[in-house]
């Protein structure tokens, strides 16, 4: 039994090794982790025909499953290595036109991504990111101030289209599978907290990265690879990208928010890193007119958090 290396959640992971036969041991202890959920989901991705792991044998009591094992080749480590960056974001890209354009990947029972979800995770720049750059100083009222900003911003979007949103679609939790084809090729990690929600958050999770950076051209190919396998009209992407703008703006303050945490409270800081690239990508979508109101409150209250004001 080898361990493998750890990430930011609870989860400790192993791999099992006997004569010809190799597996994975997921160690995901109560009550942090929720070891029903992956089951649950990791069956109805593989019904939809997509690659998540096969299940062997799980306790959800003692929080212990084996699952099949996809190898070493996560996109992170291909991508370090040299691999075909494009190929490898198409591949992603057409792994989610099959989920989300499937109607059958809705018929699973899990929560909404609600307003009030999206809410509560942007809440997390206040609760952790903005505590950490100010020492603890604020003014008063700033919390209710963001919070209005975000529910005017979230209520003039239009209906979205909604779909099984895996929450974690990025080069950490993907995988190449050799003799693998189409998107069968393409490995699915780490969604075990899925819900409901609108479609554009699986791309916003991964051409929004916050471990990389994307040249703006392979992320508009990528964008338009997707309006075209997902067969949207004009009117379609131009409320598809209103979503993705705000939910972009939303991820990078819960991800600020998220990586302070890991720091403070669970003393992980290999995250703190990529501070800076979440900051640049969150003052990219905030110059939209969709985000104004959002934009107004770091002009108001905390103009050094994003070098405005």
């Amino acid at each position: 039994m080898v361990a493998l290396p750890s990430d930011a959640s609870t989860r400790s992971y192993f791999r099992l090794s006997e004569r010809n036969h190799v597996a994975l041991l997921m160690d995901a202890p109560r009550p942090e982790e929720n070891i029903q959920a992956f089951v649950k989901i990791a069956r109805h991705l593989r019904a939809l025909g997509l690659s998540a792991p096969e299940l062997f044998e799980y306790s959800e009591y003692e929080g212990f499953l084996i699952l099949e094992d996809f190898g070493d080749d996560t996109y992170t480590r291909l991508l370090c290595s040299g691999a075909d960056e494009q190929g490898l974001y198409e591949l992603a890209i057409d792994t989610l036109c099959a989920l989300h354009g499937n109607p059958q990947a809705r018929e699973i029972t899990l929560p909404e991504y609600s307003h009030g979800s999206l809410l509560e995770e942007a809440m997390l720049l206040v609760d952790w990111y903005q505590p950490y750059i100010t020492a603890g100083v604020g003014n008063e009222g700033v919390k209710e101030r963001y919070a209005d900003a975000w529910i005017e911003v979230l209520s003039s979007l239009p209906k979205p289209t909604k779909t099984l949103v895996l929450r974690d679609f990025h080069v950490d939790n993907l995988m190449r599978l050799d003799g693998r084809q189409g998107i069968s090729a393409c490995g699915l990690l780490d969604f075990q907290d899925a819900l409901i929600g609108p479609s554009a958050y699986d791309l916003v999770s991964i051409l929004e990265d916050a471990r990389r950076d994307l040249c703006p051209d392979l992320v508009s190919k990528m964008l338009d690879r997707y309006y075209d396998g997902m067969k949207m009209g004009k009117e379609e992407v131009a409320d598809f990208n209103k979503w993705y703008r705000v939910l972009g703006a939303q991820r990078h303050c819960k991800v600020l928010g998220i990586f302070v945490r890991l720091l403070r409270r669970d003393g992980k800081g290999a995250y703190m890193e990529h501070l800076p690239r979440v900051l640049e990508l969150l003052r990219a979508q905030l110059r939209h007119e969709e985000l104004a109101p959002l934009n107004g409150w770091f002009e108001n209250d905390f103009p050094e958090i994003i070098g405005v004001g």
